[in-house]
This record gives structure tokens, C-alpha cells and sequence, in this order.
């Protein structure tokens, strides 16, 4: 009788050993991704089912129970996380709004020059030059200025265009346009002679914020008159 018994708690065993092998087969292929309910349900079945003649050892349930314990820990962490992202990125945003109606400087060709204001920017200058001259283009393509800036020393060149006169690292040019620009939208050329060749120069230009906003992935995005959408990575000053 007794042998029976045991023969029927080992069945009994394998039964639960094998349905507990599928469960956790089911659960890896899923991505381990066991919620605490059904980790909570898979260890009273487990308890409720096991053999009366070798009953779980004590180390076997603490092990369970600390499984248990990470695992909701995690999910603890993982809302702590998400909570301190979005608020985060409430404040990064609420932090850019402030930079509605001021300017920033953005890699660019392209600017907008709005009625008694002025256009800023910064020419990159990899070498010193004998010769520089910037080209202003309008929204047609059509060149309408063209203004000669003379010799520069390497490094950046700061220039502030109004429509008729400009200034170059702080001093007023003598040049001075025969037909004077209000407003509009405008596409800035730069050539300088490199190493004897003409050589087209990269600028940062300045544009006013009109709004800001976030994509999908949270990324603040500056709206910029006359530029649209920019990333507020690729400011490379804020004015």
C-alpha cells in the first residue's frame, strides 16, 4: 500500500514537474515576461500540488519568494523610471518655452530678415584669406547683394546684415547696399580664397524661435522663422 502510494506521488511528481517545465517554456518564449499575478499563481499551484512525501524545501521556496521580490522590484523601477522621464522632459520642455521670441544660432544657409531688424551669423574659416565675399540671395534665387569682406584671419567671422550696411567682427563695413532690403527671406553664400581656390565657407545664422515642441521620441524641436523644424541639438547658440 505503501509502495502505491509512493508510485502514485512520483506520477504525481513527474506530472508537475513536466507542467511546470511547459509553463516556464511558454513563459521564456514569450520574452520572460511573467506579470505578478501569474508569478503569485504559478507558485500556489505549484505548493498546493506538491508531494506530501517531499514537500518544497525551505531554501526552494526563499529562492521563489526573492524571484518574486525582483522581479517586482524591476516593475517598481521601470515605473519609477518612466515617471522620472516624463518629468524630465516636462521640465526640459518647459525650460525651452522660454526661448520663444528670442533667437538662436543654427547651422544654415538660409535666414529671414524681418523689418528693422538684422540678420546675424558666424562664418567658419578654416584658414586665414586674402579675399571673402558673401552673396545674398532672395526666396527666387536671384542674387541682390553682393558684398566684398575683404581679408580675415582664420576661425570664426561675425557678421550683422540690416538690409543695407553690415558689420564684421564688431566693426561697421564702408560697404553700403545701392538698393537697401527691408524684409524677406534670404540664402547667404560665402566664398573665400583657400589655398588659392575659391572655396564656399559653411555659416551659422541666426533665427527667431516661434514655438518649441517634441517628436515622438521626446526630443525638443525648435519651430524657427524662415528655417521651420530644427533640433534643439543643432543650436550652436542660444542669443
Amino acid at each position: 500500500m505503501i509502495n502505491s502510494i509512493a508510485d502514485n506521488s512520483f506520477l504525481n511528481s513527474l506530472s508537475i514537474q513536466t507542467q511546470q517545465e511547459e509553463e516556464a517554456a511558454a513563459a521564456e518564449a514569450s520574452g520572460n515576461e511573467l506579470g505578478q499575478t501569474a508569478f503569485l499563481e504559478l507558485m500556489i499551484t505549484q505548493m498546493e500540488n506538491q508531494d506530501p512525501l517531499s514537500p518544497q524545501e525551505n531554501s526552494e521556496f526563499i529562492a521563489q519568494l526573492a524571484q518574486f521580490s525582483s522581479v517586482e522590484g524591476l516593475e517598481r523601477l521601470n515605473t519609477n523610471f518612466d515617471s522620472f522621464t516624463s518629468s524630465f522632459i516636462s521640465n526640459q520642455a518647459l525650460q525651452a518655452s522660454s526661448l520663444v521670441g528670442r533667437s538662436v544660432s543654427v547651422p544654415s544657409s538660409k535666414a529671414e530678415l524681418v523689418e528693422g531688424s538684422v540678420v546675424g551669423g558666424t562664418i567658419e574659416l578654416p584658414a586665414s584669406t586674402t579675399e571673402m565675399s558673401m552673396g545674398i540671395y532672395n526666396s527666387q534665387g536671384t542674387l541682390v547683394e553682393q558684398i566684398p569682406m575683404g581679408a580675415q584671419s582664420a576661425g570664426d567671422v561675425v557678421f550683422r546684415w540690416d538690409g543695407n550696411r553690415i558689420e564684421i567682427n564688431g566693426e561697421l563695413s564702408s560697404w553700403e547696399s545701392d538698393d537697401p532690403i527691408t524684409s524677406g527671406e534670404f540664402t547667404f553664400e560665402v566664398i573665400a580664397t583657400q589655398n588659392g581656390e575659391p572655396e564656399q565657407l559653411a555659416t551659422a545664422l541666426t533665427a527667431n524661435v516661434n514655438s518649441v515642441t517634441s517628436d515622438a521620441t521626446g526630443q525638443l524641436v525648435l519651430n524657427l522663422s524662415g528655417l521651420g523644424a530644427v533640433s534643439i541639438n543643432d543650436v550652436k547658440q542660444f542669443n
